[in-house]
């Protein structure tokens, strides 16, 4: 059932009070710390004490554009969001107030700038020889399934469907199952994601006989005075799980060129597998199935192709006479 809000009697109300009702009746409390940011400071900018229906709708367009004007395209997308769904919910519950102006408009999302290797980088940076196993096994894995980082390092070694080369992710933003009482909240809706042969012959080293754990473990124990939760430490070994900064740590050190920080980034894996995929002629749905995005402006976000691969698309469109 929705939750019940309880709201001060008549149709005014302060800002304030406006705010925490809204916020009050968010249900999700990963809506409400989003959320919370935007309404808040908008809120404290407005004035908390002053009636919402005094409120102007460019005083929350000027409020948004001194906030968050030099902000983030993604971040002032959420905060004018945020506040475009509490001033909806305040007229929706029949209270007078403003509205988002129309100025203040939704920016789109600029490409991404997260660079597309070369398939011969990815190849040659996985055979080098000073790279370490666990290192070369994470890279391959990261790159055949294209994976977000923080899903595959998340894996442990009882998920792995090695003989059908698959496994269950926790994915980004996973919801929960519906769930009875009593059932455990870390019961989430898991994805699959698939590797190829250069994982499959990389994994079964690595793990060398472990059956339990995660796949990924750091090379020492943890000190005696961390704090790790059971499913992040081998039972057999002791060995914590490798954590997303180790993991980014070992990448920079294997590719920078310029120093520290200079080399490239986990993520680059997973764009460079769908660059990949879009240039051999995978279709746009067939990319979202194997990405797991929802939405088709968030894969051309990926897509990178390569100026050879234009050259090579540019070439169909020569004579016939003399197409190579």
């Amino acid at each position: 059932m929705p939750t019940v809000v309880q709201l001060p009697a008549g149709k005014s109300l302060t800002v304030r009070a406006a705010a925490d009702a809204f916020l009050d009746s968010l249900r999700s409390p990963n809506t409400v710390r989003s959320y919370g940011v935007g309404v808040g400071k908008t809120a404290e900018r407005l004035g908390e004490a002053r009636p919402l229906g005094s409120v102007a709708d460019d005083e929350i367009g000027e409020a948004l554009e001194l906030l968050w004007g030099t902000a983030a395209v993604n971040t002032w997308n959420a905060r004018r969001a945020a506040v475009l769904s509490w001033l909806g919910w305040c007229a929706s519950y029949g209270y007078d107030g403003p509205a988002v102006p129309a100025w203040t408009k939704r920016l789109a999302v600029p490409d991404s700038e997260t660079p597309a290797r070369s398939k011969m980088a990815v190849d040659r940076l996985i055979a080098r020889r000073e790279v370490h196993l666990r290192e070369k096994t994470l890279w391959r894995m990261l790159y055949e399934t294209a994976g977000r980082s923080e899903e595959i390092l998340g894996v442990n070694i009882e998920d792995l469907d090695l003989a059908a080369r698959r496994c269950p992710v926790k994915a980004k933003g996973a919801r929960s199952k519906a769930r009875r009482r009593g059932q455990a909240r870390e019961d989430f809706v898991l994805e699959t994601v698939y590797w190829d042969a250069g994982t499959a012959r990389l994994l079964p080293r690595l793990l060398r006989g472990r059956t339990r754990g995660p796949v990924f473990v750091t090379h020492r124990r943890p000190g005696p005075g961390k704090v790790i939760a059971p499913r992040d430490v081998c039972p057999d070994t002791g060995l914590a799980r490798l954590s997303y900064g180790q993991a980014r740590a070992l990448l920079d050190e294997h590719t920078a060129v310029r120093g520290p920080g200079t080399g490239w980034d986990l993520h680059e894996y997973r764009h460079s597998a769908l660059t990949h995929l879009g240039e051999q002629a995978a279709s746009l749905l067939m990319l979202m199935a194997k990405s797991r995005h929802k939405k088709p402006e968030n894969v051309r976000r990926y897509f990178k192709p390569s100026p050879e691969a234009i050259a090579e698309l540019t070439s169909l469109l020569a004579p016939g006479d003399v197409r190579r």
